[in-house]
């Protein structure tokens, strides 16, 4: 709350609050970007402190900074070098210019992802205008909770303009230099850039895209949207103004001392060059992959002619008022009917749709005199102009989702479906193809798609993903010159959309077209066969039955599952059902998720696991401390241990399913053979209390080296044991598998790892157990061979590999894995076991096929 004289500035996260001082940054301590507060957060949502305006979201997304009701303005800045992320894990929940209250959620983040890649998750509350308010601090250590009061914030009398007043027509210089600082003009550096300005008395400003910033404004620094490499003009007035913009040019030139260095940016795709063009090929990038051949049909957006005018305002807003009524119809019609990344994509449209900076652009246009049919597209392209000049990968493809938007609403308020009269199988050529295009696309059975532009992790990419279809792009211009020449040619003329290897090749002769014919025919006669089996018992040649049961997180996706044909749930992931709610789910509500998978796969196990939630996933109503590591911090089953009632809740609802005997628990994260028999003991205490005499399956996971160690004592008592493949990589190879830089060698055929698994399929076996695989490395179909031959008898893979990986299986004799698997083991590196498992491969598929 606030007045003219005082306001109360609320706490924007719960945690511990630091002072200014005792924030790991020097920057921030000294007080140079202004004066403070910080907090430790606990939660991974910033509140907005008071109510005002969102004068900027930075466009790394760490930051936002807020102008309040009483004039103040604040920078509120989530960690330290979070900048470097470039704006993954962050998720802002505002936009520039809007209206925000007391309390609403400005922006997201994925606290385990930030937590690792940044320096610190202290996040520092600054004051930008320090000179005109005061801060009265009402806490200044200790743990504060969202919406407390942290801060008063009092206005002071103005001083006299005169005594400040400086002589800037007294003398000019300029000057223009390249932005050295790491991420651009983010916070850190345009505090410093102001802090150098202050040491002058000539006034300056930074220019740059038609746009200008006082220095002494951070929030005006840092939204003029300056990357790093960006050029800039400084301009001084005063009379020390070359002295001045020789400070300055050197403090926007040279990163500060505890900047990292960026990491170098990927060379982008080669533009096909006249030569290729000439040999026939174009070279783009693969969006998804596929081979595809067929007619050239080039695709153009819709354009409209010149608007007349004459129009009357009352009628255009209710012309675009209903257009946008029917289609927030039609995309919350396909937010209930499409697959989770599809209904992902409309979400995002649907919001856009409620944008009042975008709606009120369009009605303010008519209101002028346009027609709603221009301004609309006059609004939104506007839009896409101010998100493209910043040069932001993740706002450049929020600019082709609004395109998306303009042609939806445009078709509908010129009253007809856009004619798609394109030939079948035909390969599309587009500038840029937006989610609903390629959905039309999709249903009019073209064979694949190629793009002038766009990129491999955009909508259209995910979709093309989604629905198995070829798809390039980042071909070039070159591509939509040939398309035009293809339209004058006749439609007979094919060409071959190679996705696999990114190229396009223009006009194949008739040995070319009739190879790729022939391949894509085995291919679909292969998907087609494996499908046909896809319910029939995995069995190897020497008659080994390998169960094949499938990964979910819900009653859909264990639907999808029974209809691929899986044996089974394999693992039944419960976190679904804790995040993005602010009250933990219900005993009741639990057990309807839970049985509703059950009912899903009748007459088939289903494992489901207890939740594995802690330190690195943080849940609203369930605060536990922030952890500086938190892959080993409180997680899996130390969670249960350390809050036993929600452990509890958990096992009765499970005991409640029905069969019973069709339920099997797994337990995350066990180090010890104590953890499983303490929850062994609650389920019996448990059972007893409800009156219930059956027991289900009890199993561990296999996910740290410990377990692989103790796998025979374990195994003593657990009724299976399943291994998690990507938490005992990385903590076998002590590399974090969301590492960017780590990645590609986060390698779950590492010979340690198989050594590992080796150890538990022996141990397991002693006593009788059986060994699944739940993680990655079972959908790799080149561990197959490998971990049959290791031992393990259960693989759980995703539901679309159910029918591939028993197919491979029946190709298999587990003699011969046996004798690969010794080899592997002995091997140096992945990329050896790799190269052996793939000539296996070949060998056993070639004899299969010769006999």
């Amino acid at each position: 709350m606030h007045n003219n004289k005082q306001m109360t500035f609320s706490a924007p996260f719960s945690g511990a609050v630091l002072t200014m001082a005792r924030i790991p940054d020097p920057v921030f301590a000294s007080g140079a970007m202004g004066d403070g507060l910080a907090i430790d957060p606990l939660d991974d949502v910033l509140h907005a402190p008071f109510a005002g305006v969102v004068i900027n979201v930075a466009r790394t997304l760490h930051a936002i900074n807020l102008r309040a009701d009483n004039g103040s303005e604040w920078l509120l800045h989530v960690g330290i070098d979070t900048v470097e992320l470039n704006g993954e894990g962050f998720d802002a929940l505002v936009k520039d210019g809007q209206r925000v209250t007391e309390g609403q959620p400005l922006l997201r983040f994925d606290l385990d992802k930030v937590a690792r890649n940044c320096r610190s998750l202290v996040s520092a509350l600054i004051l930008l205008n320090g000179d005109r308010y005061e801060l009265s601090p009402v806490r200044e250590s200790g743990s504060v909770n969202v919406g407390e009061p942290l801060m008063q914030v009092i206005a002071l009398a103005p001083d006299d303009e005169s005594a400040q007043s400086t002589d800037v027509r007294a003398k000019q210089a300029r000057g223009s230099i390249r932005v050295a600082h790491n991420g651009g003009l983010h916070a850190r550096p345009a505090a410093l850039v102001r802090q150098t300005a202050r040491q002058f008395a000539s006034h300056a400003e930074l220019h740059f895209s038609g746009a200008s910033a006082s220095t002494d404004s951070v929030t005006g620094l840092m939204g003029l949207g300056v990357a790093e490499q960006d050029e800039v003009e400084v301009v001084c007035l005063g009379h020390d103004s070359e002295v001045a913009l020789q400070a300055l040019l050197k403090a926007l030139s040279t990163p500060a001392h505890d900047e990292k260095p960026q990491a170098p940016v990927a060379a982008a795709p080669k533009a096909s060059s006249k030569a290729d063009r000439e040999n026939g090929i174009l070279h783009g990038v693969t969006a998804s992959p596929g081979l595809a051949s067929g007619p050239l049909f080039r695709l153009d957006t819709l354009e409209l002619g010149e608007d007349l005018g004459g129009h009357r305002p009352d009628e255009q807003r209710q012309i675009l008022s209903e257009a946008l009524v029917e289609v927030r119809a039609d995309i919350s019609t396909s937010l209930d009917h499409d697959q989770h990344e599809q209904s992902a994509i409309f979400a995002t449209h649907l919001a856009m749709l409620e944008d009042p900076a975008l709606l009120d652009a369009a009605f303010d246009a008519i209101d002028q005199g346009q027609a709603a049919t221009h301004a609309w597209s006059h609004a939104v392209l506007a839009q896409c102009a101010n998100l493209e000049k910043l040069g932001n990968a993740l706002l450049a493809e929020r600019a082709n989702d609004l395109r998306d938007l303009r042609q939806r609403v445009l078709l509908t308020l010129l009253g007809e479906a856009r004619t798609l009269e394109i030939p079948a199988g035909a390969i599309v050529a587009a500038r840029e193809l937006t989610p609903s295009d390629l959905l039309r696309l999709a249903q009019c059975g073209v064979g694949g798609i190629c793009m002038a532009e766009g990129g491999a992790t955009s909508h259209v990419a995910i979709l093309a993903r989604g629905k198995g279809m070829p798809c390039l792009v980042a071909l070039g211009s070159t591509l939509l010159d040939i398309a035009h020449e293809y339209a004058h040619e006749s439609a007979h003329q094919e060409v071959v959309l190679d996705a696999d290897n990114a190229r396009l090749e223009i006009r194949p002769d008739a040995p070319r077209l009739k190879e790729i014919h022939s391949l894509r025919a085995q291919r679909f006669e292969q998907r087609q066969r494996q499908q046909q089996h896809a319910h029939l018992p995995a069995l190897t040649q020497d008659g080994v039955s390998i169960v094949v049961a499938a990964n979910v997180a819900s009653r859909a996706d264990a639907e999808n599952a029974q209809l691929n044909g899986a044996d089974g749930v394999g693992l039944l992931r419960t976190e679904f059902l804790f995040v993005d709610r602010s009250t933990a789910p219900t005993e009741d509500e639990q057990l309807a998720a839970y049985q509703s998978v059950l009912d899903a796969m009748p007459d088939k196990p289903v494992i489901i696991r207890t939740i594995d939630i802690g330190g690195d996933k943080q849940l609203e109503y369930l605060p536990l401390p922030a952890e500086a590591n938190p892959v080993l911090g409180l997680r899996g089953i130390r969670l249960g241990q350390a809050r036993p009632e929600l452990l509890d809740q958990q096992l009765r609802a499970l005991l409640r399913v029905k069969p019973l005997a069709r339920c099997r628990i797994l337990l995350p994260m066990i180090t010890e053979v104590s953890e499983l028999l303490a929850v062994r003991e609650r389920i019996d205490e448990l059972a007893r209390e409800a009156g219930i005499g059956e027991r289900p399956e009890l199993g561990v996971m296999i996910e740290v080296p410990s377990a692989a160690l103790l796998a025979e004592q374990l195994a003593e008592h657990a009724d299976f044991l399943s291994i998690g493949t990507n938490d005992l990589s990385q903590y076998t190879l002590a590399m974090d598998r969301d590492h960017a830089g780590l990645a590609a060698r986060v390698d779950a055929l590492h010979p340690a790892l198989l050594r590992l698994i080796a150890m538990t399929c022996s141990a397991a076996a002693s006593k009788g157990r059986w060994v699944g695989v739940c993680g990655a490395l079972a959908c790799d179909p080149l561990a197959t061979a490998v971990l049959i031959g290791l031992g393990v008898r259960e693989l759980s893979v995703s539901p679309p590999q159910v029918a591939e990986i028993k197919a491979l299986v029946r190709e298999l004799d587990t003699r011969q894995c046996q004798a690969l698997a010794q080899h592997v083991v002995s091997l140096g590196s992945a990329a050896d076991v790799r190269a052996a498992s793939s000539t296996f491969q070949t060998q056993v598929l070639t004899r299969r096929a010769s006999a």
